[in-house]
């Protein structure tokens, strides 16, 4: 027989250090989930990943008090970012670039999140990341 879903929390953790504090605690916490379980797995399932990267989670939570989660891939925002070697976007990125990216480096990100967009081709991917880079203020290069 298959488990009744209860709810779905979707959640952002960094990768590794996942704790049973604020936010894990208090969204888990009114379902009576073990939230140190969930803690333990999240932490061993992201162990090797970069430390601190924030991932988005979503938790199923079944009416037996069960769980499953799916770890979905970083944030564009984010691996732009990390790409172009920025702290943070433009406030206004048609006036003000604060990086320059490459299209091999944007065919990289593409490919990392192609699982999570709403698109099945590389190629398409390769533009929502690319609307996604110059709404952050960085220069597209061709090299």
């Amino acid at each position: 027989m298959a488990k009744t879903i209860k709810a779905i929390v979707k959640l952002q953790l960094p990768a590794g250090e996942a704790t049973p504090q604020p936010p894990v605690g208090p969204a888990l916490g009114p379902h009576q989930v073990n939230t140190m379980e969930f803690v333990k797995k999240f932490n061993e399932i992201t162990a090797k990943m970069e430390k601190g990267m924030i991932l988005p989670v979503v938790i199923t939570i079944y009416t037996d008090k069960t769980f499953s989660f799916e770890v979905k891939a970083p944030s564009t925002s984010y691996l732009l970012k990390k790409a172009a070697s920025i702290a943070k976007g433009s406030g206004d990125p048609r006036r003000n670039k604060v990086g320059k990216i490459s299209e091999k480096q944007l065919i990289d990100i593409a490919k990392v999140k192609l699982t999570d967009l709403n698109c099945y081709s590389l190629e398409k991917a390769v533009e929502i990341i690319k609307g996604s880079a110059k709404s952050m203020g960085l220069e597209i290069t061709n090299e």
